[in-house]
């Protein structure tokens, strides 16, 4: 008895001890949050300041809150916003205590749409008659595309500088399949629909290498023209420097005239206090992004609002999380905006490569019902394309930007049979009891028969003929017409203006301008943000639990996880898709 009420006693103190010790926890988290919030609700920016972005991080469409940017939080990576980024840099413009920009920029995460975006914004901070100096130890191709818009752009001496055209590599898993005693049973419609050429060839067919290239060829020619107007160097000299890679070393960079010197950073900051009348080794007022944007406030006081809806991600039914369009979320969201009268107007805001069919029709099907009683315009991102493209085809006027990915209107079904993988490699067999003659038709533990497959493919045919007549009524051309252009084939917003599948290319300011405009509201609105963020911190309380999952997957899995990885993300391929090729990074 003496054992257990030792015991008892000493479970108690232990577990008193833990809530303790978590309520201490817990308060002093608060008090760091409150301590950091308090600190940030009011940037007070000094005269003769500079806005330094820093740029070297992922960029999605709207970001989250990073309340502890300044503290090495383990597991934290923020992201910055476009749309919030391009309004720090359209405020700086002017900002009285703003005098320019200190681009600080090496490699661009994100694709050549929201590269354009942003260097337009640069471009148009310029016209204040501002400067900016962008300077780096070396550029990639995209991140010299955003910093050739600088006054000056600087490199290191010693750095380097890629300027060598595009190049689109894609991977191919079927020999992993091969070997792994995964059967990839494929269902499609369309030439052009080359998403699941990874699974069923080694290599591109000639119908996607004939896209991809036009394709890049398009982006690239968009590139060297905004490069020639912002450096003076003609296209054509500057196709010749990239195809025949004629700058191999930050010398040459400098001689073919795509870098203004080649310096070190006390160098650039020499230069930055020559320009702000400074003497030698003052301090410079170097204001981060992340600070600045809390320095001004974009609230209004109208009471005209336009719904800006974003679509950042793959598609998939159910609840939006990070980097998923969520169907249920998107659809809430444009129910509210279309039942809301304070709403007159609606920005859907794309940036997806497509996903599951069903979940793009539940959100096509909302866009549909408020383009009925209040304008709708589709803005572009990077990418819009399959389901991305489907939300669009709805909307009133779609604007893109030339770089913009979109099309792909195809459809494809996927199942993956890994019975033998099951059977060979784990040992792990199944047997099924059915009523009928047609078992489970999403199953991956035994191969589909003859009637199973010719089911999936008549589905996968309804889906297409779906897509394509909705898109044909909404482009207003013959479903014949619209065929020719789609059968799953990638454009880019340039060559997409040019079949009809866009009306605009331009930035996203032009679509809120053409919102504005359909409903006769002049200068009287306010932009709204939806899905309402949330805060780094809420982000960061989430991922705890999935990163020590991480964590203990890792270790028992050892070198067998990068596998487990690749496996666990072909099941958002499971059924039908309207999605994109694959995953397409343009470097």
């Amino acid at each position: 008895m003496n054992f257990f009420k030792t015991f008892l006693a000493s479970c108690l103190g232990s577990l008193l001890a833990f809530l303790v010790l978590c309520g201490l926890g817990f308060f002093l988290l608060i008090g760091m949050v409150a301590s950091f919030s308090d600190s940030k609700d009011q940037v007070i920016v000094k005269n003769q300041s500079v806005l330094h972005l820093k740029l070297n991080g992922p960029i999605t469409e709207n970001e989250v809150e990073d309340t502890f940017e300044d503290l090495p939080i383990p597991g934290a990576v923020s992201t910055t916003g476009l749309l919030p980024l391009k309004r720090a840099i359209t405020n700086a413009k002017d900002d009285p205590k703003i005098e320019g920009i200190y681009l600080d920029i090496n490699t661009l995460m994100a694709g050549y749409g929201v590269a354009r975006e942003l260097r337009q914004a640069l471009v148009d901070f310029k016209e204040s008659g501002k400067w900016i100096i962008a300077y780096s130890e070396y550029y990639t191709e995209s991140a010299y595309y955003v910093a050739s818009a600088a006054d000056k752009v600087y490199l290191n001496p010693e750095g380097e500088l890629e300027f060598n055209g595009l190049s689109v590599e894609v991977s191919f898993f079927k020999k992993l399949f091969d070997k792994l005693d995964i059967k990839p049973q494929i269902f499609r419609v369309g030439d052009f629909k080359s998403a699941v050429e990874p699974f069923m060839l080694d290599r591109m067919s000639e119908e996607n290498k004939l896209q991809l290239n036009e394709m890049i060829t398009d982006i690239h020619g968009t590139l060297l023209e905004d490069v020639a107007a912002s450096r003076s160097i003609e296209a054509t000299r500057l196709r010749e420097i990239a195809d025949k890679m004629l700058v191999v070393n930050t010398k040459t960079a400098a001689e073919y005239g795509l870098v203004d010197s080649l310096i070190y950073f006390d160098q650039v900051q020499a230069e930055l206090r020559a320009r702000l009348g400074l003497a030698e080794n003052t301090k410079i007022n170097l204001v981060k992004y992340g600070k600045y944007k809390r320095s001004f406030s974009t609230s209004s006081t109208s009471k005209n609002e336009i719904a800006v809806i974003v679509a950042d991600g793959d598609i998939l039914s159910g609840r939006a999380q990070e980097g998923v369009i969520g169907s249920d979320t998107f659809a809430e969201e444009l129910r509210k905006a279309r039942t809301n009268d304070r709403v007159k107007a609606i920005v859907v805001r794309i940036n997806s490569p497509g996903g599951s069919a069903l979940a793009s029709d539940v959100m096509w099907r909302e866009i549909k019902l408020a383009t009925e009683v209040k304008p709708v315009i589709a803005s572009m991102s990077d990418y819009a394309a399959s389901g991305g493209y489907y939300l669009a085809m709805a909307c009133d006027t779609i604007v893109a930007q030339p770089t913009t990915i979109t099309g792909s209107i195809g459809v494809f079904s996927v199942l993956f049979d890994m019975s033998s993988f099951l059977d060979n490699k784990i040992g792990i067999t199944f047997e099924e009891v059915k009523t009928g003659e047609i078992g489970e038709l999403i199953t991956v533990t035994r191969p589909l028969n003859a009637v199973e497959k010719n089911i999936w493919q008549k589905k996968t045919e309804e889906i297409y003929e779906g897509f394509t007549s909705k898109a044909a009524e909404g482009r207003a051309m013959p479903v014949a017409e619209l065929r020719k252009i789609a059968s799953g084939r990638v454009w880019t917003g340039a060559q997409a203006k040019e079949r009809g599948l866009v009306d605009i290319l331009g930035n996203f300011e032009e679509a809120v301008t053409i919102a504005a405009k359909a409903a006769d509201l002049g200068e009287d609105y306010k932009l709204r943000y939806y899905p309402v963020q949330k805060t780094f911190l809420e982000e960061w309380l989430g991922g705890l639990e999935e990163n020590a999952e991480t964590r203990m997957l890792k270790k028992e899995l050892g070198t067998n996880y990068d596998t487990y990885q690749y496996l666990k993300k072909l099941k958002n391929y499971q059924g039908s898709q309207a999605r994109m090729p694959y995953e397409l990074v343009i470097e």
